[in-house]
């Protein structure tokens, strides 16, 4: 069965794109809300890299009193353990696949394509990533846990055993506790995975300083 491609807004660098950063947003966004920090990146000028920010599919969700709205998964209770419904990540995880796949076939090698996620997002970017068969040019996991709570998911793939994985988290977040990014990174880091962690005083949000680190980290995986 195919796969309808997600709605998107995608902005093109001003030259070539020859690498590529799909963002995910969180539970009731849209790719609008974080399509404005791209200047906010101050990347070098001819940075050739292209963002996509998908619209997430509109759906129930059941901790919003079954409200319907934007969401790549619904999230059932509040409890790590029993919070993501395991059958929308892995429809948002072939959504997802859809995404690289058309960046690939536009010529930009899975090895020239971040994965990266906010909440909601993060779960699928980090979900998605450490699970696709090619190799990636890294994983951005922002205020975010693993679906799977306390292990790692089944069948991750050896191809992004070596990928650069960097997490971030608030310290005041009270959407999602950072326990459960702690608990991600260190099963990430016992695994032999190559996850860095940088907690920011900050609730469930993104703060400029902590947008000039992902800048120079997306320099430094995309760009060298």
């Amino acid at each position: 069965m195919s796969i309808k491609p997600l709605a998107r807004v995608t902005v093109e660098p001003k030259s070539t794109a020859t690498s590529c950063v799909i963002w995910l947003h969180g539970l009731g966004d849209s790719g609008d809300g974080f399509a404005p920090i791209v200047p906010v990146l101050n990347l070098p000028k001819n940075h050739g890299i292209r963002f996509i920010f998908p619209h997430a599919p509109e759906q129930a969700v059941t901790i919003n009193q079954g409200y319907v709205m934007r969401s790549w998964y619904d999230i059932k209770s509040m409890d790590l353990h029993n919070r993501a419904d395991m059958e929308g990540v892995l429809a948002s995880e072939k959504a997802i696949h859809v995404l690289i796949q058309q960046q690939i076939d536009s010529g930009i090698p899975a090895d020239k394509i971040v994965l990266a996620g906010f909440s909601q997002g993060g779960v699928v970017s980090l979900f998605t990533g450490l699970r696709f068969p090619q190799k990636l040019a890294g994983i951005l996991a922002l205020s975010c846990y693993l679906p799977t709570a306390d292990k790692l998911p089944d069948n991750c793939h050896t191809a992004n055993k070596q990928t650069p994985i960097l997490q971030n988290h608030g310290e005041q977040d009270d959407v999602v506790p950072i326990s459960s990014g702690v608990m991600a990174n260190k099963l990430l880091i016992d695994a032999g995975y190559h996850a860095t962690w940088q907690a920011y005083r900050m609730p469930h949000s993104v703060l400029p300083e902590q947008l000039s680190d992902i800048s120079a980290w997306l320099v430094n995986t995309l760009l060298k």
